[in-house]
């Protein structure tokens, strides 16, 4: 999806967690049935990590869960427990970003796509997911 690149800012709900991300102002989110995802209704979009830094002390705040392989690291606030964005497995050199997380104002279109994450390897070599990261 093309558009304009501009800044995203966001965080979870407390706001003791929030970064800056730089996306396009359309983005491509991916609906997950994985076990994780299905029970968190996560739907994110993915950045290369360069174009993501957390701000101020939100590292503080933050905390991570794991499973399965271990290869995707869930952060999420520990005091409000949202998970405004992670590190995916499908995309180890990427952020994924829950885009219902931004703040308002600076997405103008979400195109959401499927990921069958109970199927994980082979949607995975489907699906095109892991060019999300690469800029």
């Amino acid at each position: 999806m093309d558009s304009e690149m501009v800044v995203h800012e966001g965080g979870c709900h407390c706001k003791k967690v929030r970064w800056r991300v730089q996306a396009p102002t359309g983005v491509v989110a991916w609906s997950c049935n994985c076990s994780n995802c299905s029970m968190r209704g996560n739907t994110h979009f993915i950045v290369p990590a360069d174009r993501f830094e957390l701000l101020g002390d939100s590292e503080q705040f933050l905390t991570t869960y794991s499973f399965g392989t271990h290869t995707a690291k869930h952060k999420f606030c520990k005091v409000c427990g949202i998970t405004s964005f992670y590190y995916p497995r499908s995309n180890p050199d990427g952020v994924s970003i829950t885009f219902t997380c931004v703040d308002p104002g600076t997405l103008t279109h979400i195109e959401v796509k499927y990921y069958d994450g109970k199927h994980w390897e082979a949607s995975h070599n489907q699906t095109g997911i892991a060019s999300q990261s690469k800029g």
